[in-house]
């Protein structure tokens, strides 16, 4: 990077990035697959090495977070540990092994005329990121622009910026070593809130944005981007117990859902139970969770199964409880007559992330799946794998609940667009 915070504006430092990141996305954009690929190797290489200094750097973060009183979940968010770093590099390291798409011609048809029609996959170009608590979305975003030729800007969040720093330095490096332009991966190297005001107004160099974080960031950016968005607000994701189901998988597969990890936006927080298992299931999850510390939000049927044995953890619902997503050890858990009204509760109150059906009987999980509008459905488990590296993307920049370009985890494909090609000898139109 040629600039600091410390010298120039605000202003100014954002003006010099976007015009950094246009030029590099030329030279991203015609790079030869075994560059893209050698620099996502030497990058993963270098999250294996340099585990210590990354910890060190990370460690700094935590304490400033924890000393400012940081929220547990958003703490927990903000820890490089061994196992997050070797994620990063096997998600590198899958990116580096899948097929290069860029330039890739599909759908060619004669027309009538003679010439023939087909579309070529290209970059988008520039991709802004804004992020908050995760410093390992900085690797994610920076081997995803590179697998599809792109050049991003990233702006981490004030809580991470030593670990996001340190992670930003291997990413240069790698993109040296493979002889790409370093600025085709920049990170905004300032905590001014003008710096997102101002990559989110740039269209002249960025091409989209895709924020990652809160509730209420997402929505500023949305309202006063000039650039187009790629988002999703929250993640009141829902796991639904079906009549019939087996219930030992069910009491399985809803434990991890939920507490497998808290804070992530695919754990579930809504639990819909149909009546004819209520009295069996109930009893066993609220087992559960009322060893974990997990508050149970109830419906009056629910209570009535469940406030007699775990009375201290179980709690009346609101209205509100149906859409909230929690990030913590709270679940709502509503009993439901079956399938119809399952998937009526969550058409209305989900946030059209993820949501799973555990069932026993195929075409309840086949209308599940065809009538539930969320961008990922699931049958048989648990919501935690919806994820980028868990569908075999390689990695995710985000996940997307929009309709239109991308939707669900966002990997490589989602940072691409079509383009019409047309292929002739002499026509011309009559």
């Amino acid at each position: 990077m040629t600039c600091t915070a410390s010298t120039v504006s605000t202003a100014d430092l954002m003006f010099t990035l976007g015009t950094q990141a246009k030029a590099a996305a030329a030279l991203m954009a015609k790079a030869p697959a075994d560059r893209k690929n050698q620099a996502l190797r030497v990058l993963a290489h270098l999250l294996r090495t340099q585990g210590a200094a990354l910890a060190a750097h990370n460690a700094q973060d935590i304490e400033r977070a924890q000393a400012a009183g940081l929220a547990a979940p958003m703490v927990d968010r903000l820890r490089l540990t061994p196992q997050v770093l070797e994620t990063c590099a096997q998600g590198c390291e899958q990116l580096a092994a899948m097929p290069d798409i860029i330039g890739e011609i599909m759908g060619m048809k004669q027309q009538p005329s003679g010439i023939r029609v087909g579309q070529m996959r290209v970059p988008i170009g520039v991709f802004g990121m804004i992020y908050e608590s995760r410093p390992n979305v900085t690797i994610e975003a920076a081997s995803l622009s590179i697998k599809s030729g792109n050049a991003c800007i990233l702006r981490g969040g004030s809580e991470a910026l030593a670990s996001n720093q340190a992670l930003a330095a291997l990413v240069t490096q790698a993109l040296r070593a493979a002889d790409l332009p370093e600025h085709g991966v920049q990170l905004v190297p300032t905590t001014d809130r003008a710096a997102v005001g101002a990559l989110i107004t740039m269209p002249q160099f960025v091409d989209v944005i895709i924020p990652r974080g809160g509730k209420g960031l997402i929505e500023r950016i949305s309202a006063e981007a000039k650039v187009p968005v790629i988002k999703h607000l929250d993640g009141n994701c829902h796991t639904y117990v079906d009549d019939p189901c087996d219930l030992d998988m069910a009491v399985t597969v809803t434990d991890n859902a939920k507490t497998q990890k808290f804070s992530p936006c695919n754990a579930s927080e809504s639990l819909l139970v149909a009546r004819g298992v209520a009295a069996q299931f109930l009893p066993r999850i609220g087992a559960i969770f009322a060893q974990k510390g997990i508050e149970m939000r109830v419906c009056p049927a629910s209570k009535a199964l469940l406030a007699p044995i775990f009375g201290a953890n179980v709690v009346d619902a609101t209205e509100e409880d149906w859409r909230t997503e929690y990030l913590g050890p709270i679940i709502s858990i509503r009993i439901v007559e079956g399938l119809e009204a399952a998937i009526a509760h969550i058409n209305r109150y989900s946030s059209g992330h993820t949501e799973a059906i555990l069932t026993r009987d195929h075409l309840h999980a086949q209308q599940f799946l065809r009538e539930v509008d969320s961008s990922s459905v699931m049958v048989n488990t648990s919501t935690r794998f919806a994820d980028g590296f868990e569908y075999g993307l390689g990695a995710e920049i985000g996940i997307s609940t929009d309709k239109f370009h991308a939707r669900g985890p966002v990997g490589m494909e989602g940072l691409t667009s079509l383009k019409y090609i047309v292929l002739g000898e002499g026509q011309v139109r009559r």
